[in-house]
C-alpha cells in the first residue's frame, strides 16, 4: 500500500479498516456475478474471501514471508530489505489485522447484501401459503 498509515498498532489498525472496506466491496462485485452466472452463495464468498485477503494484505504478507524465509546473512541485505517495507516492526500485527479485516469485510458484506432475497423469499413463501388457505 502507498498510503501514509501510522506506525505501530494504530497503523495496523487502519490497514485492517482497510482492507475490511476492501472486503465488503469485494463481495458485492462477487455476488452480482454469481448471481448472474447462476453460481452458489459459496462461490461469492469463497472467491470474494480469497481475492480480498489477496488485496488487503498481499504485499504485507510476502514481504513477512520473504523475511523469515530468506537468508538475510549480511547487514547490508537485511537493510535493504528492511527499507521496502513501512514499519517492520509491527509487520506480523498489520499482516493479521489486514486478514482479519478483510474476511470481515466479506461477512459484513454478505450479511448486508443477502438479507434481501432472503426476505422476498420470506414474503413470497408468506403469500404463497396465505394464497393456499
Amino acid at each position: 500500500m502507498n498510503l501514509p498509515l501510522h506506525l505501530g498498532l494504530l497503523g495496523a489498525l487502519e490497514a485492517g479498516l482497510i482492507a475490511l472496506l476492501a472486503g465488503v466491496i469485494i463481495y458485492a462485485l462477487w455476488s452480482r456475478v454469481c448471481r448472474r452466472a447462476g453460481l452458489s452463495i459459496g462461490h461469492a464468498i469463497g472467491w470474494s474471501c480469497l481475492i480480498a485477503v489477496v488485496i488487503g494484505a498481499g504485499v504485507d504478507a510476502w514481504n513477512l514471508f520473504y523475511l523469515g524465509m530468506m537468508k538475510l546473512e549480511s547487514p547490508l541485505y537485511a537493510r535493504l530489505a528492511l527499507q521496502g517495507i513501512h514499519d517492520p516492526q509491527s509487520l506480523g500485527a498489520r499482516v493479521l489485522l489486514e486478514m482479519v479485516g478483510a474476511l470481515a469485510g466479506v461477512v459484513i458484506g454478505w450479511r448486508w447484501f443477502s438479507q434481501k432475497p432472503q426476505r422476498e423469499n420470506l414474503r413470497q413463501h408468506e403469500e404463497k401459503t396465505n394464497a393456499e388457505s
